[in-house]
């Protein structure tokens, strides 16, 4: 009887020892901790991107984790220590399924960490309080030298002139944004193509008639490959002119959720001119909080 005591009593032990050794496998478990995030304005992006979270710690970018929604707040799990010593936040956009560890050029958001607080806004993309310009009514592809009496049907972002000049009050952009004019047709949103600089040709002359190359600025006559929805040639006037931000690369076809500049095309073709009023209100903004 002692001795099946016994052994019971080893067996007990060595159960005990057993467990104790699976809970210290010398490999401590890592403590985590929670990073609220509570945004604004932001907007889904297309299929083939998404919006990724990190913190900068001793100076060097450690991924949040991938935002599943921009329903907010929403709160990550970050290891505890690191967390802790993070002087601040920036929020990417970065291709899905992405194999890189280190963030993209296209950075949306970031603020420094005030205690445990962040307040993060689009000051990482540019500054557009002073955020202006210019736009006028004309169809310089399909004029041949001649004004043909069709102005209405084309828009230009700067001052008509011979040729026209660039008159945006905007700043240059960081490596992964680009500027993008749009007009609302009468389905949606139409693209009168990317552009980084205000002095130059843009992206597209996609609607453009082809009779002769459009002016050294951005800009599109809406004549030809009329989209489902709308009908063509496109009536710009009394409609709403856009310019918004882009992350590059980008594959929606809707502008994104920065829209510094929105005007209203009014009813005089150039020489005239319709001005620009600030939209920043559409910047994305927030807060973070460890």
């Amino acid at each position: 009887m002692i001795k099946k005591m016994t052994l019971a009593a080893l067996a007990v032990g060595v159960l005990a020892v057993s467990c104790s050794s699976d809970d210290d496998s010398g490999t401590p478990q890592e403590e985590l901790a929670d990073l609220r995030l509570d945004l604004n304005g932001l907007e889904p992006l297309g299929n083939g991107f998404t919006y990724e979270g990190w913190i900068i710690v001793d100076g060097n970018p450690v991924s949040t984790g991938v935002l599943t929604s921009i329903t907010f707040p929403q709160t990550m799990r970050v290891n505890a220590t690191q967390l802790s010593n993070a002087t601040a936040f920036v929020l990417s956009i970065e291709p899905a399924n992405d194999t890189d560890p280190a963030p993209s050029d296209t950075k949306v958001m970031a603020g420094d960490f005030a205690g445990n607080t962040a307040t993060v806004n689009t000051g990482v993309v540019g500054d557009f309080t002073s955020a202006s310009g210019m736009f006028f009514l004309r169809t310089p592809t399909d004029e041949m030298g001649m004004n043909n009496g069709n102005d209405q049907y084309g828009v230009w972002f700067g001052t008509p002139g011979m040729p026209p000049t660039a008159n945006f009050n905007l700043p240059t952009l960081p490596e992964g944004w680009a500027y993008e004019g749009w007009v609302v047709g009468d389905s949606g949103p139409l693209s009168t193509g990317t552009f980084t600089s205000f002095s130059a040709v843009d992206s597209s002359s996609l609607f453009s008639e082809t009779q002769q190359p459009g002016p050294p600025i951005p800009g599109e006559d809406f004549f030809i490959n009329a989209p489902a929805g709308e009908t063509f040639p496109l009536d710009i006037r009394n409609r709403n002119v856009v310019i918004s931000v882009e992350p590059v690369p980008d594959d929606s076809p809707a502008p994104f959720a920065m829209k510094p500049l929105v005007g209203i095309a009014g009813e005089e073709t150039a020489p005239a001119t319709h001005p620009f009023g600030q939209n920043l209100a559409s910047l994305p903004e927030g807060s973070v909080t460890r």
